[in-house]
């Protein structure tokens, strides 16, 4: 049986730079409240790199201010939707964040990174015919996008540093 999910509000800041957006938080983030809470998920680590910071090691709401101060926001592209269990693949009738009125709001925005295919589609799709900010399709943090070796995930999440200076 699917059930109705729904995200979290976006985290960002008038100064924010850079948002990068997920699709749907998982079971355990819902569960938890809070931004890629499952372990497994390598987001803390992959953002951590971009920003030469250590953040798998600090808790949440400093790991939060950590990216406010970066000028890094959070957000998710699906707003709520049908999914049982965590996988994007299981997303069916979803509602998309307002994303062009999300960017527009944002005075200082450089780019928006899609973590993930899925987030890719459905953001890429709310944004068609946009030509600011910079759209950055990355390779999913999910532990369960396997088919990439965290090394090289690192490597592709480093060319974040580019909107942030």
């Amino acid at each position: 049986m699917s059930l109705r999910k729904s995200g979290f509000g976006a985290v960002v800041d008038s100064d924010t730079r850079l948002v990068i957006l997920g699709s749907l938080p998982g079971e355990r983030s819902l569960a938890e409240r809070r931004y890629y809470a499952h372990p497994g998920n390598g987001f803390w680590h992959l953002v951590g790199a971009v920003i030469g910071c250590d953040l798998v090691s600090l808790d949440y709401e400093a790991r939060i201010a950590t990216l406010r101060a970066h000028r890094i926001g959070l957000w998710d592209t699906v707003a709520s939707a049908e999914r049982s269990g965590s996988l994007d693949t299981a997303i069916r009738s979803h509602e998309a964040n307002p994303l062009a009125e999300f960017a527009a709001s944002l005075p200082h925005l450089r780019a928006l990174a899609f973590n993930g295919a899925k987030s890719a589609r459905i953001g890429r799709r709310q944004l068609a015919g946009q030509t600011a900010p910079e759209l950055v399709d990355l390779p999913s943090s999910s532990a369960a996008y396997a088919a990439m070796p965290l090394a090289e995930k690192t490597e592709r999440w480093l060319t974040l540093r580019n909107f942030l200076g």
